[in-house]
């Protein structure tokens, strides 16, 4: 399981599949900081394939983090779960971002729940988080990103092991224990914050989640 595929989650599953080629600020829970000159936009680019545009304003720590409305995908074992998305970030090395599901928060880079993708203002590294009741297990610095470069990131649960797998481009890098595994109720959750006081800016190309039904 390294690479989005449709046919392997039919009607057994439940799927949330996202390709921007609409945006509705409505359907999510939108927390921003707009200390700056301006504002925080997010809006579709002219682009090929649908493109969701999030560019901060222009103050350190400005931010603008994105959550899917409700909460509607739970961890559990026994039960598949995948994660994929594709996305760039301006700015890779003064920016902070997060993408993965999440407990809603209104501080997604330091939330007590979830299992998701990171990478830390002040350097280029992915990092990995699995979190529950604020207990994380980490894995650091799985992959180098760089400025204004897609990269798809994905995590696997295979319903029989006990890990988590993490994938970078289509290749399994490695995997987690699933001791910190979350048992509440998650949403789709991304979003970046500046290091710096200048605009960055987070392009989404698709987020997509399966999780095996009952």
């Amino acid at each position: 399981m390294s690479t989005l595929n449709f046919s392997e989650f039919d009607t057994g599953f439940h799927r949330f599949f996202d390709d921007f080629d609409k945006f509705t600020a409505a359907d999510w829970t939108i927390t921003t900081t707009e200390g700056g000159s301006g504002s925080a936009t997010e809006a579709i680019a002219n682009a090929d394939g649908g493109i969701l545009v999030v560019t901060n304003d222009d103050a350190a720590p400005d931010h603008d983090f994105l959550q899917w409305a409700k909460e509607t995908f739970t961890f559990e074992t026994g039960k598949r779960l995948y994660f994929e998305a594709r996305l760039k970030i301006s700015d890779v090395t003064q920016s902070a971002f997060v993408a993965g599901l999440q407990v809603t928060d209104t501080s997604p880079l330091a939330v007590s729940d979830g299992i998701w993708f990171q990478s830390d203002d002040g350097d280029a590294n992915l990092d990995f988080h699995v979190a529950a009741s604020s207990v994380q297990t980490d894995a650091a610095a799985i992959a180098t990103l760089v400025d204004d470069t897609y990269v798809k990131v994905a995590f696997y649960y295979d319903g029989s092991n006990a890990d988590l797998k993490y994938i970078v481009n289509g290749v399994v890098l490695g995997k987690v224990a699933l001791t910190n595994a979350p048992s509440t109720e998650l949403t789709v959750s991304f979003g970046i914050q500046n290091g710096e006081a200048a605009a960055k800016v987070m392009s989404v190309d698709y987020i997509f989640v399966a999780k095996e039904r009952a």
